[in-house]
């Protein structure tokens, strides 16, 4: 006695990519690039772009709960990753501070980093790195670092990273986003060194390419800001008026007039040595801008912390802690 087998075609859909959606270019690859680094792309002779160890996510949640404000998501992926949350501030036992950490020797050509920070309703947090990021030397296609940040009602949120240094040579692209609802405060700053100063390594980077965006939950501009850095153009030094250090700031909040934000930070950096200081009041009333250049990292460093430390007295009655990263 026999049978016959009958088989049935089956569907299957293919596997997904080890990393799901998040090792995919629609994640980690900008919807734009500045065609002043975007002219660099092209094939590597080491990884490809995309490849495991060529992509770093790091996604951190913030939300208020009975305790104070918990870190309530985290996913990263090397060479992105952080400390545990700290609590260090006695004068705000609710608040954590997280420090971001990259295992890698720096921003690689073909690199793609995405930093997705997202503080809830109410929720308080400071978010920095542990040390500068170092724009390696590229020789095909260019590095790119994104950060995103939601900042919900009523939050109060910081991200102060280290600087970045651009290396000889170095194709670099900065992408920072952010969405700031009604009644939430935003601190971000940002700060770029020209090369390896010690070195007398000063603006022999390739190219430099850093975008702000600040908007409303409903699509409003608050504050755009590009910066690009060509020294073969000679860019670099009309931008930076002879120096190599530039330094920003951006407080977006509801809870002081911008004009009387502008006028502490003018008082409070009117003295600060061996630098220039520029603040301006953002177009839509919603915050000011400070920028700050000098020819050292230190006074750009300690002009920028002034500013921070007035703005947390201002904003919140308290002072902020002092931070120890070495």
């Amino acid at each position: 006695m026999s049978a016959d087998l009958v088989v049935e075609d089956v569907a299957v859909a293919p596997a997904a990519p080890y990393g799901g959606h998040r090792l995919t270019p629609a994640y980690y690859e900008p919807e734009h690039v500045p065609q002043e680094v975007a002219r660099y792309a092209g094939g590597l002779d080491t990884l490809p772009v995309g490849s495991p160890a060529k992509v770093g996510v790091l996604e951190l949640g913030y939300g208020r709960t009975g305790n104070g404000t918990e870190l309530v998501h985290h996913y990263q992926k090397a060479p992105l990753h952080i400390t545990r949350p700290l609590y260090v501030d006695p004068l705000r036992p609710d608040m954590p501070y997280t420090y971001v950490i990259s295992t890698g020797a720096g921003v690689l050509q073909g690199d793609r980093l995405r930093t997705d920070l997202t503080f809830g309703p109410g929720a308080s947090a400071h978010v920095t790195t542990t040390a500068a990021t170092r724009a390696m030397r590229m020789e095909h296609d260019y590095g790119v670092s994104q950060v995103n940040l939601g900042v919900g009602q009523d939050a109060y949120a910081e991200y102060l990273p280290e600087p970045v240094i651009a290396f000889v040579d170095t194709r670099f692209y900065q992408l920072t986003r952010a969405t700031v609802a009604p009644g939430a405060t935003l601190i971000l700053a940002d700060t770029f060194v020209a090369g390896r100063l010690a070195r007398d390594e000063r603006h022999r980077y390739a190219v430099v390419a850093a975008d702000l965006e600040i908007r409303r939950p409903d699509g409003t501009p608050v504050a755009v800001d590009r910066v690009r850095l060509l020294p073969g153009r000679g860019d670099a030094l009309a931008v930076l008026a002879g120096h190599d250090v530039l330094g920003n700031l951006v407080v977006v909040t509801d809870q002081a007039p911008a004009g009387e934000l502008a006028d502490l930070l003018h008082d409070e950096l009117a003295d600060a040595p061996d630098v220039l200081v520029g603040v301006s009041r953002l177009p839509t009333e919603a915050g000011v801008s400070l920028r700050v250049v000098g020819d050292t990292t230190a006074p750009v460093a300690h002009a920028v912390n002034a500013a921070w430390h007035a703005l947390r007295l201002r904003l919140t009655g308290l002072p902020a802690p002092a931070l120890r990263k070495t």
